[in-house]
């Protein structure tokens, strides 16, 4: 790939609402799709914001009818606010585009950050992001001084740790000993273009994340950087290493078309 530029929208007292930050996709996607720009990635903070993709369902909203920002990326509702750096690595790809390699780079980029930082993390199968793996089931503590056998979790398929207390919280996750997610990803591609990116949690407040089942993941848990270092790490910290480790994965990559099957002779 072409050397990857970066573009600060704005952190911090700076941070860029939602809306304006898409908007700005929009025009880089524009002009990318042209070849009037080389691949970009924005990065910045946003306001507290709830975000929904389109495979969001109802039953994993705020129950408050907190407001959500509908929006044209795969997965589901997520959340964006301060103390989480946001990527949106703006790239030109071979169609028809390979949207698994694609997060996959992505993830391998954030693993290598989190590794320099001396956490290590992981892929969970099925799942997109960067996890921090929990105990097996069968190791973790019992929560309320119930006995694992009751735990809704591993029964319910429609538990929802919004109606329980909040040691079910998903920013308790870390406690339960469950896997937690630390990075989401979720993207589009439009004319072989990509949008969207990650969302990568330093140092926010995970208990925003309490009001919707993020994800669309009830079995599971968010955390941050700073919750499993035991210090506090700054968006300000990790800038600099998620640009070093994404322009190690993205430009030295040779992205291929995607695959596609021969129709069968007669159909």
């Amino acid at each position: 790939m072409t050397e990857l530029r970066f573009v600060h929208l704005g952190f911090g007292a700076d941070a860029v609402e939602y809306q304006q930050a898409w908007q700005e996709q929009r025009t880089v996607h524009a002009a990318r799709f042209a070849d009037e720009i080389p691949d970009t990635c924005l990065l910045l903070e946003h306001p507290a914001v709830y975000t929904a993709g389109r495979r969001t369902e109802d039953s994993e909203r705020p129950l408050d009818g907190t407001p959500v920002i509908d929006v044209d990326r795969g997965g589901k509702i997520t959340w964006h606010g301060p103390g989480q750096l946001v990527g949106y690595p703006i790239l030109k790809l071979p169609r028809p585009v390979d949207v698994i390699a694609h997060v996959r780079r992505l993830e391998e980029a954030l693993i290598r950050v989190c590794a320099e930082l001396g956490l290590e993390t992981t892929r969970v199968e099925g799942r997109s992001g960067v996890w921090v793996l929990g105990d097996p089931v069968e190791s973790r503590p019992a929560i309320g001084g119930l006995s694992l056998d009751f735990d809704p979790r591993l029964t319910d398929e429609e538990f929802d740790p919004r109606l329980n207390g909040p040691e079910y919280a998903p920013s308790n996750a870390g406690q339960r000993r469950e896997d937690r997610k630390l990075a989401a990803i979720g993207i589009r591609i439009a004319k072989g273009v990509t949008m969207h990116g990650f969302s990568f949690n330093c140092d926010p407040d995970n208990t925003w994340f309490d009001r919707i089942v993020p994800c669309g993941i009830r079995d599971a848990g968010v955390t941050s950087l700073s919750n499993e270092l035991g210090r506090r790490v700054t968006v300000a910290e990790v800038i600099p290493l998620v640009e070093k480790h994404l322009r190690e994965i993205l430009e030295s990559a040779e992205p291929r078309p995607r695959a596609v099957e021969p129709a069968a002779a007669g159909s």
